[in-house]
C-alpha cells in the first residue's frame, strides 16, 4: 500500500502522532517532510504532501484547516540579558529593547514591539545568531525558541503580542480514509470513538424455555417451595398446621387410681 506525506513547519513536532499512525496503520508508512512556514500552504495545493501541519494564518482558498493549539510567544535574549531577572514580560518592558523582525516571522503583527531593527534578517535561524551577538533580541514562538536553542541564549515569556496557532490543513477536494484517520489521531480520538470502532453492546440474556433458574429461592411456578404451602395441603408438619392441644389424648391424670380407692370401701 503506498503511504501517506504529512508535511510540518519547523518547531512543530509530529513525533507523537506518528507513533499512534505506526500504532494504528501498520501496514501504511508515514512519511514526514519539512516544508517552511512560507511553503507549506502550496506544498498542500501542489501535492507534494496530503496534509501538513502548519501555523495560522494561512491563506485558506482550497484548503481545509482545523486549529489543534496555541503556542505561548517568548523572548530570545542573551544569558546576561536584564530581561532575564523577570518570570514574564510585558510589551512594556521590551520599549527600550533593539528588536529583531525576520522575514520569516510566523506571528502576524500590526508592528513588533520595541525598536524594530530596519535591517531584517531572511530566516529565524539568522535571527537567532544576532541575537547571540548582542545586536538585538527576538520575539518567536516558543516551538521556534527550543528548535533554535543555543546555551549562551535563553527566552522569557512575553504577555500582550501576537501567539501563534498551530493547526492541519488539507486540500478541500480530499475526503479519504487515510486523512479523517489522521484528523482522529491530532484530534487525540482513541480507537472506539464515534469516527472509528463502535464500542459492542452487553448481549441481553433469553430467558430458559422450561423455566428452571428462573426463581432459585422461591420455586414458585411448580409450587413446590411456598413458604408454608406443604403443611396446609397434606396436614403434615408444615410451618402453621395445628397441633394438638397438650393433654387432650388419653385419660385425665388420676383417674384410674380413684376408681379404685373406692371399691375398698364398699367391701
Amino acid at each position: 500500500m503506498t503511504g501517506f506525506r504529512l508535511g510540518y513547519v519547523p518547531g512543530v513536532t509530529p513525533a507523537k502522532w506518528a507513533r499512534i499512525w505506526g500504532e494504528r496503520l501498520p501496514r501504511v508508512p508515514l512519511e514526514l517532510v519539512q516544508v517552511t512556514a512560507a511553503e507549506a500552504p502550496g506544498s498542500i495545493r501542489g501535492a507534494e504532501v496530503e496534509a501538513a501541519l502548519l501555523r495560522l494564518p494561512i491563506d485558506r482558498t482550497g484548503l481545509h484547516a482545523i486549529p489543534l493549539y496555541v503556542e505561548q510567544s517568548v523572548v530570545v535574549v542573551p544569558k546576561d540579558h536584564l530581561i532575564t531577572a523577570a518570570d514574564e514580560v510585558t510589551v512594556d518592558d521590551l520599549a527600550d529593547e533593539l528588536v529583531l523582525h525576520p522575514l520569516d516571522d510566523v506571528l502576524e503583527w500590526d508592528r513588533p514591539p520595541g525598536r524594530v531593527i530596519a535591517e531584517r534578517p531572511v530566516r529565524t535561524g539568522e535571527a537567532i545568531e544576532l541575537v547571540a551577538m548582542g545586536t538585538g533580541v527576538l520575539v518567536v514562538p516558543q516551538s521556534l525558541a527550543r528548535l533554535h536553542h543555543r546555551k549562551d541564549l535563553t527566552y522569557r515569556p512575553v504577555v500582550g503580542v501576537p501567539e501563534s496557532q498551530v493547526a492541519l490543513s488539507w486540500p478541500e477536494e480530499s475526503a479519504s480514509e487515510l486523512v479523517e484517520q489522521l484528523i482522529g489521531i491530532v484530534r487525540g480520538r482513541t480507537v472506539n470513538s464515534s469516527r472509528g470502532t463502535a464500542p459492542a453492546e452487553p448481549q441481553k440474556t433469553a430467558p430458559r424455555k422450561d423455566g428452571a433458574g428462573q426463581n432459585d429461592g422461591g420455586g414458585r411456578k411448580d409450587g413446590a417451595g411456598r413458604k408454608g404451602a406443604a403443611g396446609r395441603k397434606d396436614g403434615g408438619a408444615g410451618k402453621g398446621a395445628a397441633a394438638p392441644r397438650k393433654g387432650a389424648a388419653g385419660p385425665r391424670k388420676g383417674a384410674k387410681a380413684g376408681s379404685a380407692r373406692g371399691k375398698k370401701r364398699r367391701r
